[in-house]
């Protein structure tokens, strides 16, 4: 046995050297992960930083077991390595990867529809080594259960990329993850499975070990069946650093600053799409070759953005979290945040992009006051409660099956957290998916409060060892690898505290005054719903199809977005869920009547001049709204018409649910009194109707129509804020 052992790690080192380059050899954890998956067939998990070369170890480990003479792994050819993957920029990387190893490697994705027939036919004629394919497409009614259980039948290995996702104790849960139990259990017996992460704490370990083992055990510890790999998380080519600056205009002047001084080409993460957008769009007026990238971009200007980083063409990628996995860039030379993500471990996931093949990498964090604010927001969009749950369970039991838009009438839930908590309850057995939606399955189902309460509390431990971080006086790498329960954690000896701070927090007086101008100019567009929701009819509400154009409004005009750079912080003191009422500041008047002369003499300016003012009652905050519309009646010389009245049960400005909801509460509760109808109707020209803020849109929507139905001409929304 010790012979063949040796013969397989020569041909290991071998696979590697056409992999890698003719110096590479095979690290011992690297061997050991081999040796267990083509010799021992065993299931391996390994916990291993960014570049310690995971990929190397599936992709060489798929080359001896599809060695079709066999040599040196006692056995003859295997099927294709199956390897899960989460996002298509991965894919990309690993299909690059696996041909210079001289393997074929192929993927089946969204955007290869057409491809499928043809690749399946390659893996049943046994020319495809390896196969990627994303977790959502694990549950793809056509691909589970016409091409999966032939493929789990004929594995020869299973790989699980980025496994930290498997668990809700991580900081990336993906549900579609954990469907991952269905192919593990129709895999034929000893076929190896590798899952492979640089980001999980002993917490996940733990969690995504129990999800590979093949036993139930009871105990809390190791499993027997699973080898767990763990090492040393340091990056010595990574520099850690912290700049806090009292201001987004600082932090965008900073940067302007001192992009030049940063090596390289990188990344500067946001924490919001609009942020990414504002920054892109700040430093290319301050000349620098940068682009932004998010999950809203289409995926042909998100391939050309990561294409121009990888060539060196940019400066830098401003990015989300879009970004955070499934970029290889090996000699990427700094990572810098503007805002802080709310937890070290995925903080350290994306510092991980930098510094894979280059001696020194700078990675900087310039926290901001409004980030606490941003991980409240993304926090509540967890798991629903059992109440809302049990209505989704409750509609669902049907002898058709219901598609999520057909759902959101029936359902308070917006459409992000209702597909997540399908998608959980499809895991958990609950429901199915099949062509046309969700079926309910009938089978038991228990509400796990307490594993919710403690992942809620966990994630919120996790945003104050955040603030620690950008807080603590000690090793930064020590602090982060500590958060990731590394036993080998030391002080670095090359963050700002273990060495003398490399950048100063000094901003030139010309980019902090030309990032406060630019964060300073006040309007963004609020673009006309034209589509009703689907499904209204089934709640009683007679509204489907187009809104038509004779009760639609106009595009309109707000201040801001309460998730600017600039105005944001403003914005969310005035209309945020704790905000005072009170009359408007006279500097956001200002900026109103900016906004307003803009809009008349822009490039896109209103079609006429509006010839009178109409505000929507609020509930919440009257005076705001009512001041507003008298400051802009009495700028503008032109008439307070009144008010459209919010009546019955729900206010015109009650909390959001998805837009199905939405239209549903506000139906039949807007009126235009008489006087104003008369007064609308008699008008030469549009309504300027006025409200605090645009959240779902469908308030403005409904008053519009309300308007226009009572014979006005026009309607010109106008707020002071728009929530996304």
């Amino acid at each position: 046995m010790g012979q063949e052992r040796t013969v397989v790690r020569e041909r290991a080192e071998a696979v590697l050297r056409r992999l890698a380059g003719a110096q590479a050899r095979l690290r011992e954890d690297q061997w050991r992960a081999i040796e267990a998956l083509v010799v021992d067939r065993r299931r391996v998990l390994c916990v291993q930083r960014t570049g310690w070369g995971k990929s190397a170890v599936y992709f060489v480990a798929t080359a001896l077991l599809r060695d079709r003479d066999g040599q040196g792994t006692g056995a003859g050819p295997t099927g294709p390595t199956v390897i899960v993957s989460p996002l298509l920029a991965l894919m990309r990387n690993q299909v690059d990867a696996a041909a210079r190893a001289g393997i074929r490697a192929r993927t089946i994705n969204s955007a290869n529809l057409d491809e499928w027939d043809a690749i399946t036919a390659e893996i049943h004629a046994g020319t495809v080594d390896v196969l990627l394919i994303s977790p959502e497409r694990l549950n793809n009614p056509d691909f589970r259960d016409a091409v999966l259980p032939k493929l789990a039948a004929t594995t020869g290995l299973l790989v699980v990329d980025e496994a930290h996702c498997v668990s809700d104790w991580g900081h990336d849960f993906r549900p579609d993850y954990r469907r991952l139990r269905t192919f593990l259990g129709n895999l034929p017996e000893r076929t190896p499975v590798l899952a492979t992460t640089a980001t999980a704490n002993a917490r996940v370990t733990r969690d995504v070990a129990e999800q590979l083992g093949t036993e139930p055990i009871a105990a809390a510890g190791p499993r027997p069946d699973v080898l767990v790999l763990r090492g040393s998380l340091d990056r010595e080519s990574l520099r850690l650093g912290v700049l806090d600056l009292p201001s987004p205009a600082h932090r965008l002047g900073w940067l302007a600053d001192h992009l030049d001084r940063l090596p390289g080409s990188g990344i500067v993460y946001t924490l919001t799409v609009a942020s990414a957008t504002e920054t892109a769009e700040f430093l290319r007026s301050r000349g620098w070759a940068v682009a932004a990238y998010t999950g809203q971009a289409e995926d042909a200007d998100r391939r050309a953005a990561e294409q121009d980083l990888l060539d060196n063409k940019i400066k830098a990628l401003v990015a989300t979290s879009a970004l955070g996995m499934g970029f290889d860039k090996p000699d990427l030379g700094f990572v810098v945040h503007l805002g802080a993500p709310p937890s070290p471990i995925a903080y350290y996931q994306q510092v991980g992009r930098a510094g894979r093949a280059v001696e020194h990498a700078e990675v900087l964090l310039l926290p901001g006051a409004e980030d606490a604010a941003i991980w409240r927001y993304f926090a509540s969009l967890a798991f629903p409660p059992e109440e809302q749950v049990r209505a989704v369970l409750a509609a669902l039991h049907t002898d058709r099956p219901l598609s999520t838009q057909a759902l959101e009438p029936l359902v308070d839930l917006r459409r992000a957290r209702l597909e997540l908590m399908l998608k959980v309850l499809d895991v958990d057995g609950a429901v199915r998916r099949v062509r046309g939606g969700w079926l309910a399955t009938g089978e038991p189902w228990t509400y796990d409060e307490a594993r919710l309460r403690r992942v809620a509390a966990a994630r919120t431990a996790e945003q104050q060892a955040m603030v620690e971080y950008a807080a603590t006086t000690g090793c930064r790498m020590r602090y982060l690898r500590e958060c990731l329960d590394d036993a080998e954690a030391v002080d670095c000896g090359r963050c700002d505290r273990c060495a003398e701070p490399l950048f100063p927090p000094e901003v030139s007086a010309a980019a902090l005054t030309a990032a406060q101008t630019f964060l300073g100019r006040p309007g963004v567009q609020v673009a006309p719903k034209k589509l009703w929701p689907t499904g209204l009819e089934s709640v009683g509400v007679p509204l489907k199809g187009r809104i038509a154009p004779t009760e639609q409004a106009l595009p309109g005009r707000a201040v801001g977005r309460l998730s600017d750079l600039g105005w944001g912080g403003r914005l969310r003191g005035l209309v945020g869920p704790d905000a005072p009422d009170g009359p408007v500041p006279d500097d956001v008047a200002a900026a109103v009547v900016e906004v307003l002369k803009a809009w008349a003499h822009g490039d896109d300016p209103w079609p006429d001049r509006p010839a009178g003012v109409v505000a929507v009652g609020s509930r919440t905050r009257p005076a705001l709204v009512g001041s507003l519309a008298e400051r802009i009646a009495a700028v503008g010389r032109l008439p307070l018409l009144g008010q459209v009245i919010p009546t019955g049960s729900v206010a015109a400005d009650g909390p959001r649910g998805n837009s199905a909801q939405r239209v549903r509460a506000l139906h039949g509760t807007l009126t235009v009194p008489d006087r104003l109808a008369e007064a609308v109707a008699d008008l030469d020209g549009p309504v300027l109707l006025v409200d605090d803020l645009v959240d779902s849109g469908w308030t403005m929507t409904m008053a519009a129509r309300e308007l226009r139905r009572a014979g006005a001409t026009g309607v010109l929304p106008l707020a002071l804020a728009v929530a996304a």
